[in-house]
């Protein structure tokens, strides 16, 4: 069985063969097809749902996504990287594997991780991997010091091995900080912004994983403590930015949130734009999330779905270059569905993403 799983990751994280097209030897038709077959193309490369192992006790789930026209599939936990991997690795995660390589869809994996890349349990005899708090103590809590090269090689070990397990299928790997955790506060590294931190240990992250797969991108999250850009450190070729305004509202566009009172304004992601660049750029929204409108607690509620908001919100988007969209959909799970319903919400998230176009 263990022999079977190695070898069917190994096909799956080869990808799907691309299409060969016939040769075309008339360069004006072949620039007007291709100028034609583009303009039919979507105009959002990625267009997903993020979720949680415990939501796919709903099975339709791929197909589901398939029928809505997204393109991609990403697995979160929210604190335990191990406990994707553990699914994955189990009948149903092979199962869901297989489902979405049957209806060509990609599969990610978006993971707060850096305690488990860097075990705590090391914190007894080398206290100075870890982070500085502002009271001057190193504490196993969360993060690392990013100051600590030994650190940074075994996260980026860690990166690796389980890389090894969790193979995204569009080589896009996601090992972000810890949940909106500090960072270090050490006399080297306090004063770094907390995003400067977390990009110094990205780009030794994705320097070790292009040891392991040569094609190996990386995202920087910017998010909460993190969502404004860097200044310090600049980002190796290969990082990309993944935006997610976790504290904007959600039943006002975005473009009209502004002012003082206002979170997570677009402000921050134009800034973002500028320093990690558009087209690789993608958001991570939390329009489909009902973990988020139910605030992290069971039984959730109803999606509160806002057709308008949404809409607007790809236009904002798509304006500025962005090409890769995704949102979180945690707790649509088999309870949900028994409850309330097949989410049909899905199904215009998705129309909407494929037929979005640039009026440029």
């Amino acid at each position: 069985m263990e022999k079977n799983r190695r070898q069917f990751l190994k096909r799956l994280a080869s990808g799907l063969a691309l299409p060969q097209f016939a040769r075309v030897d008339c360069p004006g038709a072949a620039a007007v097809s291709q100028d034609n077959e583009a303009a039919s193309q979507p105009y959002f490369r990625t267009r997903g749902v993020v979720l949680v192992p415990d939501d796919l006790s709903w099975r339709d789930w791929p197909e589901r996504v398939h029928r809505a026209g997204l393109t991609t599939i990403g697995l979160h936990h929210g604190v335990s990287p191990k406990r994707v991997a553990d699914f994955i690795l189990s009948d149903n995660g092979q199962r869901f594997l297989g489902d979405c390589q049957r209806l060509n869809l990609q599969v990610e994996y978006e993971l707060h991780a850096v305690r488990e890349l860097l075990p705590r349990d090391l914190f007894a005899k080398n206290p100075q991997f870890f982070r500085m708090n502002e009271t001057g103590e190193r504490t196993p809590d969360a993060n690392l010091c990013v100051h600590s090269s030994e650190a940074l090689n075994i996260a980026a070990e860690g990166a690796v091995a389980l890389a090894k397990t969790l193979r995204p299928t569009t080589h896009r790997y996601f090992y972000w900080g810890d949940d909106a955790k500090s960072w270090c506060h050490c006399p080297h590294c306090r004063g770094w912004s907390e995003s400067d931190q977390a990009l110094r240990l990205e780009n030794r992250l994705l320097a070790a994983l292009r040891r392991f797969d040569a094609r190996a991108r990386l995202a920087h999250l910017a998010y909460s403590n993190t969502l404004w850009p860097p200044k310090r450190i600049k980002a190796e070729p290969g990082i990309f930015l993944e935006y997610a305004p976790i504290h904007r509202r959600y039943d006002v566009p975005y473009s009209q949130q502004a002012g003082l009172e206002a979170k997570d304004t677009l402000d921050a992601l134009d800034a973002n734009l500028e320093i990690f660049g558009r087209e690789t750029a993608q958001v991570l929204e939390y329009w489909l999330d009902v973990s988020r409108f139910s605030k992290w607690k069971k039984p959730a509620i109803k999606l509160p779905w806002h057709e308008n908001v949404f809409a607007a919100d790809l236009d904002s988007y798509g304006a500025r270059g962005i090409r890769h969209v995704t949102s979180f959909a945690v707790y649509i799970d088999a309870d949900y569905v028994g409850r309330f319903g097949e989410p049909r919400e899905l199904a215009g998230y998705g129309e909407k993403l494929r037929r979005w176009r640039s009026a440029n």
